[in-house]
């Protein structure tokens, strides 16, 4: 059974498998809408980043690989 869920911006229904290419959206066009209002700052983190916690470069180039390698969309074509 293929697990949906509902897209973020417009509630229809997204099969989350990887033909779809848009997860968690329905389409590039709610995936655009969605990145607009973030940059307009009409989204924020409700929670202010933890101090405590030490990241290493190691782990910011682990973490920056695995983000760019799920969001092609901030890629550079080749």
């Amino acid at each position: 059974m293929t697990l949906q869920v509902p897209c973020p911006q417009c509630q229809k229904t997204v099969d989350w498998q990887p033909s779809s290419e848009f997860r968690p959206f329905c389409s590039k066009k709610c995936q655009l809408i969605d990145l607009g209002e973030w940059a307009e700052e009409s989204h924020k983190i409700s929670q202010p980043m933890q101090a405590d916690s030490n990241l290493s470069e190691e782990m910011l180039d682990a973490l920056e690989g695995e983000f760019l390698q799920n969001n092609k969309f901030f890629v550079e074509p080749e």
